[in-house]
């Protein structure tokens, strides 16, 4: 961490995408929720949505048209189900894919899954300069994604580098 740097809070948005999660047992929802406002991040919005692509595009290109959320974060719908299709409905909204945000979040679950980390779709990528990560719908996944890799990312002061001092420069043409 660079110390001499000022923590830049973030509006992040969230949205869980499942058939049958409410408020009260949207667990994963939740666990991303209280991770970003620990991180000293805004939520800008949350919702949950049936695992219905149009429905999932909807919200997610709302909010990508909206200045206030910046990042966009999901979880469910990331397997292999035929009514899985939370990938289908993002990656066309995608100026630009993140793919090593995949490749890195499946790997890292490697430790935990084992060779079940395969069925993930996991995906990332930048619409409007807004980043949108696609996490799986468990809790654990969406520790592992935030714990090991979205909360250093997130936060200006990470050095090497992080997605937040690129922001700036997303929507340059």
């Amino acid at each position: 961490m660079a110390e001499q740097r000022q923590f830049i809070p973030l509006n992040i948005a969230i949205l869980t995408v499942s058939d049958t999660r409410t408020e009260a047992d949207d667990t994963s929802g939740r666990v991303l929720v209280e991770s970003l406002q620990a991180a000293g991040h805004r939520l800008a919005e949350k919702a949950i949505v049936t695992d219905d692509i149009y429905r999932i595009r909807a919200i997610v290109s709302r909010w990508i048209a909206d200045e206030a959320a910046q990042i966009v974060i999901t979880t469910g719908g990331t397997g292999l189900t035929g009514r899985d299709g939370t990938p289908e409905a993002v990656q066309v909204l995608l100026d630009k894919e993140i793919e090593g945000f995949g490749e890195l979040f499946r790997w890292l679950s490697w430790e935990d899954i084992k060779t079940s980390t395969i069925q993930s779709r996991c995906l990332a990528g930048v619409a409007n300069g807004t980043y949108i990560f696609c996490l799986p719908g468990s809790s654990g996944a969406c520790r592992t994604a935030w714990k090991r890799i979205l909360k250093d990312q997130l936060d200006y002061r990470h050095q090497p580098c992080n997605f937040v001092e690129l922001m700036p420069r997303l929507t340059e043409r």
